[in-house]
């Protein structure tokens, strides 16, 4: 038997691609505020991350310019060697005093982050407890670690506290959630998690790569959000969502904090962030911390989203954020109303099996503050027109 053999009898890819439905790795040609062009036609993005709309910002493209200026385009070396910039070290600083924690270290990116935070923390006779819907990134980074992994029944508060009462007092526990989950885009119950957290003597982890930015008065996350800042040991955040560029961070106690960078082999064997992501963060950050209408008209956008799609007799489920999903639950009929969308005009994901659980078949949409109405508009329509075709709704 040869180790390629369950490469060549892969096949899903080519039968999808043969049928018209393949939806991964589009080639987008250029970006224009909400719009894309693929294959030379415009269409309107609703698929991204681009929370804020910060991806074409001046204040952003001149500061990541400056920066290739001063720096050249990379570092070529680790943080840990010759990866150092200042420019990291002022990043570090900033993001600690921005989400009002001692701490916070910058990696290369959200994956890497999230890696390097649990599977250097947690180590034998030790225990991690994990949201069953938690992002990918974290569930690889429970496989790493040396602890035992404990999974809790998603934002079920009676299963973790379950979990947590057959661990011993003195065992080292960490439990690890999503603060927005990325897929259905509800939100993690901190409140809850912290209150059995201190019952049990654990400490709390929050993934809030699709809240920081995003949630809470002044965009610090879920965290934020809920009010439970000072209970929530570890913040982890994404650059590649609000702040418009690449990477990730962690944010929290001093002594933790320099613990993760001395011994995160993703930090210390991974080169260090580019100096035009640094930079792009940077100034990213000054228009988050200075503009909180871009929070408010984002909210304004996913009312208006959520509640036309409800209209029209698509479920949303559970939602709670700028991420809206709306359910299909067969594969093939959601890949259909992506295909018809596309070809309308309008870029979405769909998502299947294992993002989410079979037979929960969505398509993702998400939204930016720099939306118009006419674009949103625009969007309603054809999700009515295309639902109606293919009696999705």
């Amino acid at each position: 038997m040869s180790l390629f053999d369950k490469c060549y009898q892969f096949k899903r890819a080519e039968e999808v691609q043969q049928m018209g439905l393949y939806p991964y790795f589009t080639p987008i040609q250029e970006v224009k505020g909400n719009k894309v062009k693929i294959n030379g036609k415009d269409v309107i993005m609703v698929g991204s991350n681009n929370y804020l709309g910060l991806i074409d910002h001046p204040h952003v493209k001149e500061a990541a310019k400056k920066a290739v200026d001063k720096y050249g385009v990379a570092t070529c070396g680790s943080r840990f060697l010759n990866g150092t910039l200042d420019a990291h070290v002022e990043l570090e600083e900033r993001l600690a005093r921005f989400m009002k924690k001692e701490a916070a270290l910058a990696f290369s990116t959200g994956f890497q982050t999230n890696q390097g935070i649990i599977s250097t923390l947690v180590q034998k006779d030790e225990a991690i407890l994990s949201d069953e819907m938690v992002h990918a990134s974290i569930i690889d980074a429970c496989r790493l670690s040396y602890g035992k992994v404990h999974k809790f029944k998603h934002n079920d508060m009676e299963d973790l506290e379950r979990i947590l009462s057959s661990l011993g007092k003195n065992i080292g526990k960490l439990i690890v959630v999503d603060g927005v989950f990325s897929m259905e885009g509800d939100l993690a119950d901190l409140p809850g998690i912290v209150k059995a957290a201190k019952k049990y003597n654990a400490k709390v982890m929050v993934d809030d790569a699709h809240g920081i930015g995003v949630m809470g008065e002044h965009g610090r996350g879920t965290s934020e959000h809920f009010g439970v800042e000072e209970d929530v040991d570890l913040v982890m955040g994404t650059f590649s969502k609000s702040f418009a560029s690449l990477g990730g961070f962690v944010a929290g106690e001093k002594k933790v904090i320099s613990f993760i960078k001395h011994f995160a082999r993703s930090l210390i064997f991974s080169a260090s962030i580019t100096p035009a992501s640094v930079a792009t963060v940077l100034a990213a950050l000054d228009i988050i911390e200075n503009e909180p209408e871009r929070r408010e008209r984002l909210w304004e956008i996913t009312k208006k989203m959520r509640i036309g799609f409800q209209s029209m007799g698509y479920e949303t489920g559970p939602t709670q954020s700028a991420v809206i999903p709306v359910m299909i639950g067969d594969d093939e009929k959601a890949f259909m109303l992506w295909k018809m969308l596309r070809e309308e005009g309008v870029f979405t994901n769909p998502v299947i099996f294992p993002a989410v659980p079979m037979g929960n078949a969505l398509i993702r949409t998400s939204y930016s503050a720099t939306h118009t109405e006419e674009e949103l508009d625009t969007v309603l329509k054809l999700f009515e027109e295309c639902g109606k075709k293919l009696k999705a709704i």
